[in-house]
């Protein structure tokens, strides 16, 4: 299984998503099995790291940002399973980028998937606070935690 989490810079959001994924997969013993990665719609910060102030507020919790940000290429759409949007603008672009190959049930949006809290995006917290980015892995660690359930749910049922 794999997954791609996407924003639209791929500095702030879809890095933190991709590491808190990380830290539930290795907890639960999947990392053979599930592998996560991200990307932007945009290519405004590609070879960047993540934000500084989402690497501290994320390394605070203990999750590493590690990759560098990378644009959606169209390769992606055919290479994983699921293509996970932050919100209704990053799913819009996704489809917009998907060319008609068959892949737009690939793409979700990462909301779908929270179980504790009634949001409809992932909000940028690029030019708020540190309440914004800690708000971000909130809702992070309780849809990556939805989104792990489902897929692990789906494969003991296949």
């Amino acid at each position: 299984m794999r997954l791609l989490f996407v924003c639209l810079g791929n500095i702030c959001r879809s890095p933190t998503a991709e590491a808190v994924m990380i830290a539930l997969v290795a907890q639960r013993g999947l990392s053979e099995e599930i592998t996560c990665d991200s990307a932007g719609t945009s290519g405004w910060h590609v070879g960047e790291q993540a934000d500084a102030r989402m690497r501290r507020h994320a390394e605070a919790r203990g999750y590493c940002l590690t990759s560098r940000s990378r644009q959606v290429r169209p390769a992606d759409f055919a290479e994983f399973d699921y293509l996970v949007a932050m919100d209704d603008s990053n799913c819009e672009d996704l489809r917009g980028l998907e060319r008609a190959d068959g892949y737009n049930d690939r793409i979700v949006k990462m909301t779908d998937y929270c179980r504790n809290y009634q949001v409809d995006a992932i909000p940028d917290p690029y030019y708020g606070g540190s309440a914004g980015f800690e708000r971000v892995i909130d809702l992070l660690e309780d849809a990556c935690t939805g989104l792990l359930d489902t897929i692990t749910r789906s494969d003991s049922q296949a």
